[in-house]
């Protein structure tokens, strides 16, 4: 008899496991599918369709794209932390991760509509903005499912491996986008490259690839048992749980000074993300091919920094695993900012994104393992407000610098700024012991 309640319980624990793996893998591959967004709709193709092609010029439409961001940070800076705590007393992780990315897949696709002319400035920054918002309060959510999915010990390993899941899903998705639609001279489905077609189905594509990849977590991974509650009651008891946070903060010093260090250097990230495939246009006359090789390229790097940075933070930890990837993308930033010919300029940029996904990566893990069990989401709101409190002025900074000085190169520059204040502030935050 007691045999067989062993062998039940064994074969009960094996189907725990079988189902946890499952989740795992569909957690990941989440990050596969979201990561084309900031991909190819910030960072590289529909960033330079906007300044290249619909703004007036490059210099307004560098500034132009810039405040779209900003008031869009903003927007995640004031509402993360809100949702994270409701999301907290009610368990409904999924629902609303479920909600965003769907309004998410929505803005992306509407971007079709966005025709080459002036006419459609606002309507462009406004679906960009939207979008953007909609992602990164999907963030919130998917990041608070780390620490529930994996041991303490393990958090860097799943972190490192779901970032690096997400560059090979950026990477796919624009190698898809170079070969059927930018570059070939017969786009599919017969679009009129004269009235940049193949440049404004990226939108629809990035929400096709989006609702595909993400999926699998809604049907296999499971969210945290909590006892359901009321929305005005989750509403109620997530507000006060946020106010006895900030309140007694100093009970929780050093996640605060986490976040203040990596607000400033997130900041940075941020903005390089925003504005790296306009300064290559710009500055470097990059096409929109040279744009998507580029970009393959910085995902393939930076997934591998990603990958390396899994397999080496169990070793020296989360904390020096950023402190030394800060170090060398202050070091490839200068070296970008100042080379004079386009071969030292590629080879810089590909030493800065190696540096790109350990820093965001053990930046994730590092605030799983310091994240108290019972406000783990709420925490990850605060994560999300790390990263877009002052978001708003990386892109506003770099969007002024560059009107006054009506240089692109000088305009890039402040983002160091941000990189060398975030690595000096991270020397006083005290990593938790595994």
């Amino acid at each position: 008899m007691k045999a067989l309640e062993i062998d039940c319980s064994s074969l009960k624990y094996n189907q725990f496991l079988k189902r946890k793996n499952l989740s795992v893998i569909a957690w990941c591959l989440y990050d596969w599918g979201n990561s084309a967004f900031p991909t190819l709709i910030i960072s590289f193709v529909f960033a330079a369709y906007f300044t290249n092609v619909i703004a007036i010029d490059e210099i307004s439409g560098t500034a132009e794209w810039g405040y779209a961001l900003s008031i869009s940070a903003f927007l995640v800076a004031v509402i993360s932390p809100i949702l994270g705590a409701i999301a907290d007393s009610a368990g409904q992780r999924k629902f609303w991760l479920c909600v965003f990315t769907s309004l998410c897949i929505l803005a992306c696709s509407s971007l079709w509509y966005a025709e080459p002319s002036e006419e459609f400035i606002f309507y462009v920054l406004l679906m960009v903005g939207l979008g953007n918002l909609f992602f990164e309060l999907c963030m919130v959510f998917y990041n608070s499912m780390l620490p529930y999915l994996s041991r303490n010990s393990e958090v860097g390993k799943l972190s490192g491996i779901g970032w690096g899941m997400g560059y090979a899903g950026g990477l796919c998705c624009l190698v898809i986008a170079l070969l059927f639609f930018v570059q070939t001279d017969n786009p599919l489905f017969s679009l009129n490259k004269k009235e940049f077609e193949h440049l404004r189905i990226i939108g629809p594509l990035v929400a096709l690839w989006v609702f595909i990849f993400c999926l699998p977590l809604f049907i296999f991974t499971n969210d945290e048992p909590r006892e359901k509650i009321a929305f005005k009651l989750a509403l109620s008891v997530g507000l006060n749980n946020l106010y006895q946070t900030l309140k007694y903060w100093k009970n929780k010093a050093s996640i605060f000074r986490f976040l203040i260090a990596r607000m400033i250097y997130a900041d940075g990230l941020s903005t390089l993300f925003a504005f790296g495939g306009v300064f290559a246009a710009g500055v470097w006359g990059f096409t929109f091919e040279e744009l998507l090789i580029l970009g393959i390229s910085m995902n393939i790097v930076a997934g591998f920094g990603a990958i390396f940075a899994a397999i080496f933070e169990p070793k020296i930890g989360s904390k020096n695993t950023i402190i030394t990837s800060l170090f060398f993308l202050i070091l490839f930033g200068l070296a970008v900012l100042i080379v004079e010919q386009k071969s030292l300029f590629w080879l810089s940029i590909l030493g800065l994104g190696l540096f790109v996904g350990p820093v965001q990566s053990a930046s994730r893990s590092l605030m799983a393992q310091l994240s108290p069990i019972y406000a783990r989401a709420e925490m990850f709101g605060l994560y999300a407000v790390s990263g877009k409190a002052t978001a708003f002025l990386g892109p506003a900074l770099l969007s002024w610098t560059t009107v006054f000085f009506s240089s692109q190169r000088a305009g890039m520059a402040t983002i160091l700024v941000f990189f060398c204040v975030g690595l000096f502030l991270l020397f006083f935050v005290r990593e938790p012991k595994p």
